[in-house]
């Protein structure tokens, strides 16, 4: 399959395949590798619709999008209208969209083809794709293993190839976790870069759209697409959008920190550690300035975020209540039954800890010793990276702490949490974050590398990144 958007686009304007062709190739692909478990739904009928759409624009010689031929994945949060979506949760069973995401009518109008929805942690709470509803995803290196989470589904579908690429969510690694367990590009840009209208909200101030694609080039692109100012999202930035893939041949020499204490921290895996050395030790070849930096804050930023986080969530699933739509109770016999009962069977057990642990935190006898502190750790640590990253161009360090673990291996809440000790920077301080697939472990599973970025500044990231992986 392809793994280049210019040569896919190249060859079909040349009318040495058909976008209906190359549509057909990913489902037969996604149906021979149901075992994985990535997809929930494949779109068929209007993905095709789509493909015979771009079909007849190149045969009449007609003005094309941007991604036009792109076979894209969505993560089961991201709203398509007339498509079901359910977060990967039974409470939302049987809900169609009556509206799209803004993310999904900019791609929609660039000629892209959505290709169907992928499976993920239950409202994206999870680091490994065990906490669905419908099951886990596989990883397509080993199957014994997790994709990573929460948007693992998307994540083994571009690895496996049963899409181009996909869009997921990053909430406080979901998009680089996943794709560092995956051998795969996964890009989170700045908070505000990109709309979240029509995007299921877990952490609404920590929330963002991103994509998992097969090089930097084609994350340039889709991003390029899919940012920019939307009416219906206060929080969504109204900045120019630079050309990021028409600026990614720029080959500069930058200064670059990593943590000292985030190598050396005892979770870190041997293998995980050798690779980032192995990395600094690269680009300083390359002639770039390395420097070791110490980061004092990295103990205390993953209780952080979990506070606010699931205050945030225990407001925003409040919705979800069987009266509306989605999962009701039969056997319901009144309003507060209905709400209880509902929400007990159609909420997993890891979502039912997050909401209570967010009551917990907001309730009037803990929010001063909770949620206050948790917001003024936030405040330190975003102040301490927009320092650090005045001095410095990009911070390096692992993607996350381990490869990908055998599936059952953590089934202890902790221990999955601090899977996301280097990812939650990035959405602590909204800015943005990539992880490249740079290295191997000694058995063949990948590791993942990621740069991080001052707020706004994802051009600069994407030609580094280019540069990296190209060069």
């Amino acid at each position: 399959m392809y793994r280049s958007l210019r040569k896919l686009q190249e060859d079909l304007r040349e009318k040495r395949t058909t976008a209906r062709e190359i549509t057909l190739q990913y489902i037969s692909r996604i149906d021979s590798n149901k075992d994985l478990n990535a997809f929930l739904e494949v779109f068929e009928e209007s993905a095709l619709s789509a493909a015979q759409k771009i079909d007849h624009k190149i045969a009449s010689n007609q003005p094309l999008g941007k991604l036009f031929g792109m076979v894209i994945a969505i993560k089961d949060n991201i709203l398509y209208k007339g498509h079901t979506s359910t977060a990967s949760s039974k409470i939302l069973t049987g809900f169609i969209s009556p509206y799209s995401a803004t993310v999904i009518e900019k791609l929609i109008a660039e000629d892209a083809i959505i290709i169907g929805r992928t499976n993920c942690d239950e409202f994206a709470m999870g680091g490994s794709n065990e906490n669905s509803y419908f099951g886990p995803v596989k990883n397509p290196f080993d199957a014994t293993r997790v994709s990573g989470g929460s948007s693992g589904g998307s994540a083994a579908a571009v690895a496996a190839d049963l899409c181009f690429a996909a869009l997921g969510s990053d909430t406080g690694g979901s998009i680089r976790q996943p794709a560092a367990f995956c051998g795969v590009t996964g890009l989170k840009p700045t908070y505000g870069r990109v709309s979240r209208y029509g995007l299921i909200a877990y952490g609404s101030s920590f929330d963002q759209i991103g994509s998992f694609t097969n090089n930097v080039e084609d994350a340039a692109l889709i991003l390029e697409v899919i940012s920019g100012g939307d009416e219906y999202d206060a929080t969504c930035s109204q900045r120019s959008i630079p050309s990021y893939a028409a600026k990614l041949q720029e080959d500069k020499k930058y200064k670059i920190a990593y943590y000292k204490n985030a190598i050396e921290h005892e979770g870190v895996d041997t293998e995980v550690q050798q690779a980032t050395l192995n990395t600094i030790e690269l680009l300083k070849k390359r002639g770039h300035e390395i420097v070791g930096i110490d980061f004092p804050e990295l103990d205390y930023i993953v209780p952080a975020y979990y506070v606010l986080t699931t205050a945030e969530a225990s407001s925003n699933l409040s919705r979800f209540d069987g009266v509306k739509y989605g999962y009701h109770a039969k056997e319901a016999k009144d309003l507060e039954s209905t709400y209880k009962l509902t929400r007990s069977q159609g909420f997993g057990k890891e979502v039912q800890r997050r909401i209570m642990s967010g009551a917990f935190v907001l309730s009037a006898g803990y929010y001063d010793a909770y949620y206050s502190k948790a917001q003024k750790v936030r405040r330190i640590v975003s102040e301490k990276t927009r320092q650090t990253l005045e001095e410095y161009d990009f911070i390096l360090c692992p993607t996350a702490p381990t490869p990908a673990y055998l599936i059952g291996e953590v089934s202890d809440p902790v221990t999955s949490f601090l899977g996301d000790i280097f990812t939650v920077q990035a959405n602590i301080a909204g800015i943005p974050g990539i992880s490249l697939p740079l290295h191997n472990t000694a058995s063949g599973l990948p590791i993942g590398i990621q740069f991080m970025a001052g707020r706004w500044q994802e051009e600069k990231l994407l030609a580094f990144s280019h540069s990296l992986m190209n060069s």
